[in-house]
């Protein structure tokens, strides 16, 4: 039989994911025992959040399918059916990694040539 977890209140489920072992260089990193634990992964499962007193509390802002950033600090891990997975409260995470063309300050401004995006850094010549 194969176990699904759910998280309570604010707490999150992560799925780790492999880190990059080939580096811009094009050299390729073995793996080691001095890698650093792994820091970003997807999110499988979120709990309901927290709800005080009815309308003051903890509204989750992940779902299931986002790409998170945490620190190597974050939460605890545990195995469920040989998958390891990391249980975090949802406060714990640095931010959700998106697309540039998710970008909210410039999905929808058309730049002109020679503009570029002061959050993403997306230019008019990167559309081409």
């Amino acid at each position: 039989m194969r176990h699904q977890l759910r998280p309570l209140f604010d707490q999150v489920v992560i799925k780790e994911l492999e880190p990059d072992r080939v580096r811009r260089s094009g050299l390729v990193v073995p793996p080691g025992t001095h890698e650093p634990p792994p820091q970003h992964g997807i999110v499988l499962a979120v709990g309901p959040g927290l709800d005080w007193w009815g309308s003051v509390g903890v509204v989750m802002p992940v779902k299931p399918g986002d790409h998170v950033v945490f620190p190597a600090s974050a939460g605890g891990w545990v195995e469920v059916d040989e998958e390891r997975l990391l249980v975090c409260r949802v406060g714990e995470l640095l931010g959700v990694l998106e697309s540039v063309q998710d970008c909210p300050h410039c999905a929808d401004i058309p730049l002109a040539a020679g503009d570029s995006c002061p959050v993403c850094g997306r230019t008019a010549e990167s559309l081409t």
